[in-house]
């Protein structure tokens, strides 16, 4: 693809920005759907999100960014409007820059990991979820496994007043869910990876995957490694797996959407 001054510049900001995927997947829908746009990553340390946001959002030819670790959580006070989900889970992964110049953000990771989960034939309505995190993409996938009618999420986070708070969220949308903080992963259908562990090869566990009831799956939100300690661990229990890439895969076509297209907001 030949890149000019009429091509629609996108940026996704990470730090560290080596293990992202994105910018590989999406850059080959836009060549493969003739999409006149372009993807770079960027390496932006928190201490320099604001200013680099903000200048990226004064040229013109700025479409919006992809946001990804650690960032996600800081970006919605860096822009001028949010999606309701967004406002909710305070957390965005995607923004658009409009034509005057302001900054719209959303989040598609809860969408996109739930169905990625569908697709691969499990059903979520009724079961009870074990939740490592409460960040950005863990938030997320809280309010979307809430809105599929899970039975019971317990989420555990290393600080239990971001968890709990998270908690006081979900409720008020999701009455009918049962909400726990808590560590113990044993008793749930689901356990899933919503935190940053298994990016760096010294990373810990984000929990015991021995203490899993043999019928539950694993879940990942790292797309890089495929098969993270985690996944490799619960593999070797004989645990079904499911890797972070279903989950980029699941929103890559909404991700290009709401890039590329301005559409009305909700």
């Amino acid at each position: 693809m030949m890149i000019t001054g009429h091509t629609k510049t996108l940026a996704i900001l990470a730090d560290p920005v080596t293990h992202v995927r994105t910018p590989q997947a999406l850059n080959a829908r836009f060549a493969a759907e003739s999409v006149d746009a372009v993807l770079v990553p960027l390496e932006v340390p928190p201490a320099a999100l604001e200013f680099i946001l903000k200048g990226l959002a004064g040229a013109r030819n700025f479409a919006g960014a992809v946001v990804t670790v650690p960032h996600k959580t800081a970006v919605p006070a860096l822009c001028d409007a949010l999606s309701a989900r967004a406002a909710a889970a305070q957390s965005v992964n995607v923004i658009r820059r409009k034509a005057d110049g302001s900054l719209y953000g959303d989040i598609l990771d809860g969408e996109g990991f739930t169905r990625g989960l569908e697709q691969v034939d499990v059903t979520l309505s009724g079961k009870r979820v074990f939740l490592a995190g409460a960040g950005g993409a863990a938030s997320a996938i809280a309010f979307a496994l809430s809105e599929r009618g899970i039975k019971a999420l317990t989420i555990a986070n290393r600080s239990i007043d971001k968890a709990e708070a998270l908690i006081t969220r979900l409720a008020a949308h999701f009455p009918d869910v049962e909400f726990a903080a808590a560590t113990n992963p044993a008793g749930h259908d689901i356990a899933i990876n919503g935190t940053s562990l298994g990016l760096k090869p010294e990373d810990g566990l984000p929990f015991d995957p021995d203490a899993l009831d043999l019928g539950t799956l694993v879940a990942e939100v790292i797309m890089q490694p495929v098969i993270t300690p985690l996944l490799r661990a619960a593999e070797a229990r004989g645990l079904t797996i499911h890797p972070g890439h279903h989950m980029l895969e699941a929103q890559l076509t909404e991700m290009l959407r709401f890039l590329t297209h301005e559409e009305e907001e909700k």
